[in-house]
């Protein structure tokens, strides 16, 4: 009965905060339209979601480029797999972040421009 009633009261719980979270932002938002404010206050940025993938796909990319600098490491070097992979993983995948915010900092330049 237990194995039950723990993903129940997860999955409940997650709806309800979800629940209060948009039922009040849509009070809050409606408040301001009837005070008079600007709806442009709720629009959201277009863009935003194209850099989000494009932050995620780059991780991917260097976590994945990590695993493969390891195994080579791992492979044909004294060094232990232990040390190897996550080593690689955080050494690529943060090179490839730092590569996603200068892309990101050269988009806003340009935008800018």
């Amino acid at each position: 009965m237990e194995s039950v009633l723990i993903p129940l009261i997860v999955f409940s719980s997650i709806f309800g905060i979800a629940y209060v979270f948009l039922n009040t932002r849509n009070k809050e938002r409606l408040s301001l339209i009837e005070k008079g404010a600007d709806a442009s206050l709720f629009a959201t940025k277009k863009n935003h979601r194209s850099n989000l993938t494009l932050k995620f796909g780059m991780l991917a990319v260097g976590i994945g480029v990590g695993i493969l600098i390891a195994s080579i490491l791992e492979t044909y070097t004294i060094l232990n797999e232990e040390v190897a992979y996550p080593s690689m993983i955080f050494l690529f995948g943060g090179l490839f972040l730092v590569a996603n915010a200068m892309i990101e900092k050269k988009d806003k330049i340009d935008e800018a421009s």
